[in-house]
């Protein structure tokens, strides 16, 4: 059985429905947003489209307001038509997959598809995006060809970001379908999909809300402070800086007692559902939701933003008082003792160690979430690896449940929860009796049901650096950098410098990656597994060079960036760029540098040199100069004061991509640049585009000359510089680098406009640079920026 999706109909235009509607847009899927007809129309309304679609067009206009963005550029919104349940529900014939995304109420579900059932053409697929109520009672009462075709796809808020999409079957589920929707869900939306059983909250939520409200309810039975719990609970244990409470916030306090409270009822078979009616957080919670308190979607809740002599301070809530206090520094002698240790496991198993009241709430809460995930396994999901795959993909833990347990050691960690109270399930127990001591071991994992090891399925699409270096597959290595032979005759160029800053040695590695590249290699591929592609330049070296005086080595460091990147660029051989994340300053000059880019969606790029002084001096200027500001000169006649005020502005305004489709509308991606939406495929996929353009005989670009606008149009970006003097807009330090920026742009003085050798721009580039680094004001700047994370205004 095969299924094409080639359009998709979301019934539900909230918060849900819009995200995952905005979803379907951002990769080109047209996708039909009904929502009801406003109930209490007048005569005159009854008649009037514009107030039928009242409900769909607010919830649609909410979606696109929403921050982040749902949409990755507004031109995606052209995918999106708007409908309502009455006048537009026939349009559900032309769809071959229908989303509901309704009322959280079985009874309305339930008619919702019996109307769906009636119109629905014999192959569409009809899913709910439900995330508590079980799959199969949704669908009773229709015939056996619709529950065939019926499953649950449960995304995350906000769709967009958040990895997972849990498919959950019913024992009715045409097996192909859910097949489908696991290859579509991986392959085209980008998710990290995992298969879960039609129970209460499915996976995730399920851990996540017993184990959150057994975290809470501890929290406050023995007196830590808000500040506390999440100091505790955020990165230290790998997991997202939002910890506990600000992620509280954010879902919104309504939100999770709704969960909680379903769920309840819905598992009264579960030994551990109590937790969720502690003795302390439901009245806390109760009397916060009677005052409004919840969250950022009323501007308070656990936390509150004050400003405080015009600087925002988040206050938080004291619940014995109920009165919100200034931020105050949270200190724990243990949490010190190991903050620096990088390595998860190691530095949880140091950490655990401690006696003091940050060790003992870590330990508390590990324990707890380790046996409740023991326990609940077996009756929500077919795996321990889906598990562990749903927490990280919809919560952004660094490691599931049983990834940390094995992190910790199965067995000692199982005799000190048993010695501290907490149970831990019979299979766990089976398994270590059988001598079996981790969850995971040789890419296998253990299964709770035969008891045997099984293999972890492996996505042909998916490239993992670590296990090439174990393959001894890292042919040359620095500190920053490594060369990988990714197999047929394909090199992988890959930074692993703190935040993957540019550096010396990466710039070295680079000139040896050319080296391998014209040797032993037939395509290179640019691209990391790191938390961003390249965060800029080093600053850091940057500033204190500059301020010791040392211009020569600054020079040759800018010097040899450029020569990099201009060689990358025109290498003999295809060179490949596999950006990612956030891609800033340098890192943009270095994904521009190869001979096409295969960007994973969520792609933030952006030259903000501006922001420390200085201005883009890689190749930055001259690129931005050679893909947008030459295609229009080579009209007749044209004029370049408009697009050249463009780029001016795009970089003295530090702009960046919201998203690989806004890098495209800035010039960072190339019009016929790939972008995937999944990011597990992106190396895999660069890969293929590498192997493609070395054997289909591909020629490298060839070298352009760069249009230079010279004397007229510099005066006039500098006018409007000191424009924004006048309007005190812009410091003196700012026109200073804006003056500069606009002589690269313009290519200087010359009299008239000419085409200009590339190496002129580049070189004008260096002086700049070079110009302002000797400045106080500029220094003053990287340091700020250095020491406090933000931009100085000086």
């Amino acid at each position: 059985m095969t299924y094409d999706i080639q359009k998709v109909a979301v019934i539900g235009a909230g918060t849900m429905g819009g995200g995952i509607a905005a979803h379907l847009a951002n990769i080109g899927v047209p996708v039909l947003l009904l929502d009801i007809v406003p109930p209490g129309l007048d005569a005159e309304e009854k008649g009037d489209p514009e107030a039928r679609n009242r409900i769909v067009r607010s919830g649609y206009e909410r979606m696109l307001k929403a921050k982040p963005a749902n949409l990755a550029s507004n031109r995606r919104a052209r995918y999106i038509k708007l409908g309502n349940t009455v006048d537009d529900f026939h349009k559900l014939a032309e769809c071959d997959w229908i989303v509901e995304v309704i009322v959280e109420q079985l009874q309305p579900k339930q008619a919702l598809m019996a109307r769906i059932e009636e119109i629905r053409k014999p192959d569409a697929i009809v899913s709910s995006n439900t995330s508590g109520i079980p799959i199969h009672q949704i669908a009773e009462g229709r015939s056996e060809a619709f529950r065939a075709h019926f499953l649950g796809t449960h995304f995350f808020n906000p769709p967009r970001y958040l990895k997972l999409l849990e498919v959950i079957p019913t024992a009715d589920t045409d097996p192909a379908v859910v097949d489908m929707m696991v290859d579509f869900g991986r392959e085209i939306l980008g998710k990290g999909v995992v298969v879960a059983k039609d129970t209460p909250n499915f996976i995730a939520n399920r851990y996540f809300a017993i184990a959150g409200a057994y975290g809470l309810e501890y929290a406050l039975e023995h007196g830590y402070s808000i500040e506390e719990v999440d100091n505790l609970t955020g990165p230290l244990l790998g997991r997202p800086k939002t910890a506990t409470f600000r992620l509280l916030d954010l879902v919104g306090l309504d939100v999770m007692v709704h969960v909680n409270d379903n769920l309840y009822d819905a598992i009264e078979h579960d030994p551990y559902r109590e937790i969720l009616r502690g003795e302390h957080a439901p009245t806390l919670l109760q009397e916060m939701m009677a005052n409004g308190w919840l969250g950022n979607k009323t501007g308070q809740g656990f936390y509150r933003q004050t400003v405080v002599d015009g600087e925002r301070q988040f206050w938080t809530l004291d619940p014995r008082d109920m009165d919100y206090s200034a931020p105050q520094k949270v200190r724990f002698d243990s949490v010190g003792a190991v903050r620096k240790i990088e390595d998860l496991g190691e530095r949880l198993k140091a950490l655990l160690k401690h006696e003091d009241r940050g060790a003992e709430y870590v330990r508390r809460q590990i324990f707890f979430s380790l046996a409740y995930a023991a326990y609940v396994t077996p009756e929500s999901a077919y795996s321990l690896k889906d598990v562990d795959d749903a927490l990280r993909w919809g919560f952004g833990h660094a490691k599931g449940p049983f990834e940390m347990w094995d992190l910790l050691g199965v067995k000692q960690t199982t005799e000190a929860m048993e010695a501290e109270g907490f149970g831990v399930a019979e299979w766990v127990h089976d398994m270590l009796d059988a001598g079996n001591e981790s969850f995971y071991s040789d890419g296998s994992y253990y299964d709770f049901e035969s008891g045997q090891y099984c293999p972890v399925r492996r996505d042909p699409k998916v490239i993992i650096i670590d296990e090439l270096r174990s393959a001894r597959k890292e042919v040359a290595r620095n500190a920053s950098a490594s060369i990988l032979d990714i197999g047929d005759g394909v090199a992988l160029l890959a930074f692993h410098a703190k935040m993957n800053a540019l550096d010396q040695d990466i710039v070295e590695m680079s000139y040896r990656a050319l080296e391998r590249l014209d040797s032993d290699f037939d395509a290179l591929v640019i691209g990391n597994q790191g938390d961003n592609f390249s965060v800029g330049a080093n600053i850091a070296m940057i500033g204190i060079a500059a301020a010791q005086g040392l211009w020569d080595q600054i020079t040759e460091m800018v010097k040899s960036m450029q020569t990099i990147t201009y060689r990358l660029r025109h290498a003999p051989k295809p060179v490949v760029t596999a950006p990612h994340q956030r891609v800033l300053g340098g890192g943009v000059e270095m994904a521009m540098a190869g001979w096409t880019s295969v960007a994973d969606h969520e792609t933030y790029m952006g030259l903000v040199e501006v922001g420390v002084g200085l201005i883009p001096a890689g190749g930055g200027c001259k690129e931005l100069l050679r893909r947008k500001v030459n295609p229009v000169m080579r009209t007749e006649n044209a004029d370049v004061l408009p697009v050249l005020q463009d780029v001016f502005e795009q970089i003295a305004l530090a702009r960046v991509g919201e998203s690989a489709w806004q890098d495209k509308e800035l010039g960072y991606l190339k019009a016929d640049d790939q972008i995937v939406m999944n990011s597990d495929h992106r190396l895999a996929l660069a890969k293929q585009k590498a192997l493609y353009l070395a054997q289909s005989g591909a020629r490298p670009p060839q070298e352009e000359l760069i249009y230079a606008a010279g004397r007229d149009a510099l005066s006039a970006l500098r006018l409007g510089v000191q424009s924004f003097v006048w309007g005190s807009y812009a410091s003196e330090h700012d026109q200073l680098i804006g003056n500069k920026l606009a002589y690269v742009l313009c290519g200087g003085d010359i009299s008239a406009p000419a085409w200009v050798d590339p190496w002129y721009i580049l070189d004008l580039e260096r002086e700049a640079f070079l110009s302002l680094a000797g400045e106080q004001k500029t220094q003053q700047r990287i340091m700020h920026m250095l020491q406090q994370g933000k931009p100085l205004r000086n």
